[in-house]
């Protein structure tokens, strides 16, 4: 039986991914084995698997490649969406020695103590059966950590396959959410992203209670009292969960920063009630006008799906006007992707896919449009910049609270620090061009 070894990590997808990878890869690290790189010969190679798109099951199958071409022998584990959703038929694929489904993935070490034992071997519960919660946070780099606050998700969106891969909204205590903000300050960490799958749900227990001990306003509440941390900032939240109380905390917040993803995925109502969304585009402007109303300088990002089943191109153009009349900062465009066993993958009047392309093509082109527009109404402001701890080609970037993207040559110094920047113009690749306030950094630079 093993006691130790080396083991690597590959982790495809989201935020939440990341957090929980990073706290069984600590588990590891308890457990006496070391970690490499993924590039590297490792004993034990660990995927966590996304399926929220096409492309995230076929990506799987090439970084299953990329493992065996480093080491042959090595021991591959696949955990997470995917593995949780098509378990058997990750288990055929050439190379692949256990499968470990929602329940099972935060028990991984023990599943490989004996591998030697182990021949191709799923081990995943039925997806109504995971029903307790594993708190995790990942920490990037020096800079800032994500922290999972929830998981799973109770809605019913026809074209989204995250039930079925999570199961049940469910929710971390919030005295333990407040113990690992604080083990995460400890680490000399400046920013914490609060991450989960519909994290504005928090508050619903283990065993699917329904009752909620704390809401997402009692969370942001305590975390703005956590000493040490200098920013908080929220994922993603569903425009119905985002209650007015919420904006107006952050508004006065001391740590939370004026930054808000916010999921819209259709500027049709029509479309809206197709996939099953709880809101309509109503509700959606009127969450968008009370965050400027509050904070006209609040970064605000979007999610959106383009060509679902039956969208026209008078509902297309509905969503693109729609988008180009909010006051909004950026998208992140999807073009619609059949996932099994969802109400959508069977709905009729199917788009072509090379519409689907145009569509996204045509929203990225007003995502530039927006991001820019909102840099430049940004222009000749002081803004307080964390810069990253990476030398990334000779340059360190850094981000203004509300998400504006600053880059300078890399300078050891900065990293891991915050400096007043005056924002002063636009470089060629889209960030923001500053000056530092201080004579002593511009010295520096």
């Amino acid at each position: 039986m093993h006691k130790s070894g080396t083991v690597a990590f590959h982790t495809l997808g989201c935020k939440l991914n990341f957090s929980e990878s990073s706290t069984i890869a600590r588990s590891f690290k308890d457990a006496g084995y070391t970690e490499t790189p993924f590039d590297s010969t490792a004993d034990i190679y660990v995927i966590n698997t996304c399926s929220v798109t096409e492309n995230a099951d076929k990506k799987f199958k090439s970084i299953v490649k990329q493992a065996l071409k480093q080491n042959p022998d090595g021991f591959l584990v696949a955990i997470g969406c995917y593995a949780q959703l098509k378990p058997k038929e990750l288990a055929a694929l050439d190379g692949v020695d256990l499968v470990l489904g929602a329940n099972e993935k935060f028990n991984v070490v023990d599943f490989v103590a004996d591998r030697e034992a182990i021949a191709t071997a799923v081990h995943a519960c039925a997806i109504d059966e995971v029903d307790h919660y594993v708190g995790s946070y990942a920490v990037g780099d020096r800079t800032r950590a994500f922290l999972k606050v929830q998981d799973g998700c109770d809605y019913k969106c026809t074209y989204c396959t995250i039930p079925l891969a999570r199961g049940i909204s469910r929710s971390d205590t919030l005295n333990n959410i407040i113990k690992q903000a604080n083990e995460i300050v400890a680490q000399g960490i400046r920013e914490i992203v609060l991450t989960g799958v519909n994290i504005g749900d928090f508050g619903k227990g283990e065993f699917g209670a329904k009752k909620h001990e704390h809401t997402f306003y009692d969370l942001v509440s305590a975390l703005d009292e956590t000493n040490g941390i200098d920013r908080i900032r929220i994922s993603s939240i569903e425009p119905n969960l985002l209650r007015e109380e919420t904006i107006d905390f952050v508004a006065d917040s001391k740590r939370f920063v004026p930054h808000f993803h916010i999921p819209l995925q259709s500027g049709s109502n029509a479309i809206l009630a197709a996939m099953r969304r709880r809101y309509q585009r109503e509700l959606y402007k009127k969450r968008v006008a009370q965050i400027k109303e509050r904070m006209p300088h609040a970064c605000i990002g979007v999610d959106v799906i383009v060509g679902f089943p039956g969208e026209t191109d008078a509902q297309f153009l509905e969503t693109y006007t729609f988008l180009t009349e909010l006051d909004i900062s950026y998208l992140h465009v999807f073009p619609y992707s059949e996932r099994a066993n969802t109400l959508a993958a069977s709905m009729p009047n199917s788009v072509p896919k090379e519409i689907r392309t145009k569509r996204s093509k045509m929203l990225r082109g007003l995502s530039l449009k927006k991001r820019r527009a909102f840099y430049e109404g940004q222009l000749g402001t002081t803004q307080e910049v964390l810069f990253e701890s990476e030398n990334k080609n000779g340059f360190i970037y850094g981000f203004t609270p509300n998400y504006i993207k600053v880059k300078t040559f890399w300078n050891p110094a900065l990293s891991n620090t915050i400096h007043p920047v005056k924002l002063t113009g636009i470089t060629e690749d889209g960030l923001a061009a500053f000056e530092f306030v201080s004579e002593k950094m511009s010295a520096l630079t």
